[in-house]
């Protein structure tokens, strides 16, 4: 199991793009099919669950990067001086929030971190988990609307029956 999360840490930076581009380029596909002058509808569990898709590979790419940045295999001082950062060992490494420190024996600190990857993590899973309720949000009302209209159908199709005796007018 900890080689198979090492491996979709290793490849993850480099697949995200493929996976994000393609959501996307789907999405661009589905709102040019879409009928003109259909006016604005609240999205398909389809639209939904591209954008979930999308939104969590951003979020495991930029986490992964993160992680790498750190690179968690490398001892502290050669990690630090591959980063070319000022200090000898590596004080903090977090997990959420993405962190790795270069500190100096004089306490300055020197993040490896991008700072940009925490924003995209958070956003990311923000993003994934609205997508997610709306597109379970929209996939419940679909169903109700189907019920709904075939009950509807249902009652229409048997008042026209000719074996019902018809009423005295």
């Amino acid at each position: 199991m900890a080689i198979f999360l090492f491996l979709v840490l290793t490849f993850a930076p480099f697949m995200t793009p493929f996976v994000v581009v393609g959501a996307a380029v789907a999405l661009a596909v589905r709102a040019r099919d879409r009928k003109p002058g259909s006016g604005w509808r609240l999205p398909d569990v389809r639209s939904c669950a591209l954008v979930t898709v999308m939104a969590g590979a951003a979020a495991l790419g930029a986490y992964a990067y993160g992680v790498m940045s750190g690179f968690y295999i490398l001892d502290p001082d050669q990690m630090c001086a591959a980063a070319g950062a000022a200090g000898d060992h590596v004080v903090t490494r977090m997990t959420l929030p993405v962190s790795a420190q270069c500190v100096t024996p004089e306490g300055e600190g020197t993040e490896l971190v991008p700072s940009w990857v925490n924003p995209v993590v958070f956003g990311g899973l923000v993003v994934c988990v609205l997508a997610l309720g709306a597109g379970v949000s929209s996939g419940w009302r679909r169903r109700a609307n189907r019920v709904v209209g075939a009950a509807g159908t249902a009652s229409l199709a048997g008042a026209g029956r000719s074996d019902q005796p018809s009423s005295p007018e």
